[in-house]
């Protein structure tokens, strides 16, 4: 049966009235198993959900309003595959939920995404062929300014000679509380502006964050927090080097440096992956005596392989390794409640998994 088929089902049971033939339901399922070990924690084996792509389901529609206007939709929810259970319980759609118009002025949206150099729909980084996925080797692990907002106003131009301008714009903050019902002087802010082109060959993007945390517990660091993304790819055909620098830095907080190299190319019917970064920083609110000093180092490999359209095998080998402050990190916790070790600082991880796309 159809995807439009299906949501229009679905739709229809609630009754909403729609367009059938503009609405799609889509989603992703991956399911695999990681050996991994860490400085702090032995050698462990578990079956994981969303190791390369988040496992989740989405409805997204579009409508020609004529005159070279649209308006269109994402709804995202994602969700844990091995157990069912949401990523967010009191989030209908908590990856993505906007509303869109586009024209010949340029893109605007409105609602729930991600940050300019982050992920979802509205995002623009390159220059790291690992993205905010494979586990260890997520550009995202250490330093970031901004993942999912909520409140966001989002603008993007025409593209112009091969260059966009993107700005973005949210009014809830970038940390794990906000009350937009507060005061706007009270409330977290984030502001993101960037520069993207994409012509022939070549992809790259320049990102300006920042987020003011306001919004945050008086026993966090509310100090107003800063990132710079650069990234670059190039086409070669035979191969696809990239280039990402990153640097995020915070008053009383981690000043960080990140540059990473990595490349994709064609082999044997699949995709082959291959990336190293190295992130240094200096925490300015270190104790007294303490070392303010740290650093990290990874490498990945990875290789995916197409059984169909819709379905393909993704593999991953992983190595981290940290220093000075962090010499004795223990093991990054990449689930709220702790029990979903993954070695980011120091360790290994291997991977296998199937994942399909529907």
């Amino acid at each position: 049966m159809k995807k439009t088929l299906i949501a229009a089902a679905v739709m229809a049971a609630s009754g909403v009235a729609f367009a059938a033939s503009n609405v799609t339901l889509y989603g992703v399922l991956e399911e695999g198993v990681v050996v991994q070990k860490g400085k702090h924690f032995d050698t462990n084996v578990q079956l994981k959900s969303g190791f390369v792509a988040g496992n989740r389901w989405g409805i997204k529609g579009v409508e020609d309003l004529g005159n070279g206007y649209t308006v269109g939709f994402i709804l995202e929810q994602g969700f844990d595959s091995d157990t069912g259970a949401e990523a967010e319980s009191t989030q209908a759609f908590s990856r993505e939920s906007i509303l869109y118009v586009n024209g010949n002025y340029g893109s605007l949206a409105f609602g729930r995404t991600g940050g300019l150099a982050f992920a979802q729909s509205r995002a623009i980084r390159t220059g790291w062929v690992f993205g905010t996925s494979y586990g260890a080797s997520s550009w995202n692990n250490y330093a970031w300014v901004a993942k999912r907002m909520n409140n966001v106003i989002s603008y993007a131009t025409p593209a112009f000679g091969g260059f966009s301008v993107h700005a973005m714009y949210s009014n809830s903050g970038t940390g794990n509380t906000s009350n937009d019902l507060d005061k706007w002087s009270k409330n977290g802010h984030y502001y993101g502006i960037g520069v993207k082109y994409q012509a022939d060959a070549i992809k790259s993007s320049l990102i300006f964050e920042a987020a003011q945390n306001k919004n945050l517990p008086v026993t966090s660091n509310r100090n107003a927090k800063y990132g710079i993304n650069y990234g670059l790819e190039w086409n070669l055909g035979a191969i696809t080097p990239m280039f990402g620098y990153q640097y995020v830095w915070q008053d009383k907080g981690n000043k960080d440096h990140q540059f990473g190299l990595s490349a994709q190319a064609p082999v044997a019917g699949g995709t082959a992956m291959l990336g190293a970064r190295y992130l240094f920083g200096k925490d300015d609110g270190a104790a007294a005596g303490k070392e303010d000093k740290h650093n990290v180092f990874t490498i990945g490999a990875g290789y995916a392989y197409p059984l169909s359209k819709r379905t393909k095998i993704n593999s991953y080998a992983g190595y981290a390794h940290s220093g000075k402050a962090w010499k004795e990190t223990e093991f990054f916790k990449s689930s709220s409640v702790g029990m979903d070790k993954a070695p980011n600082y120091s360790g290994y991880q291997l991977f296998v998994g199937l994942q399909h796309n529907f």
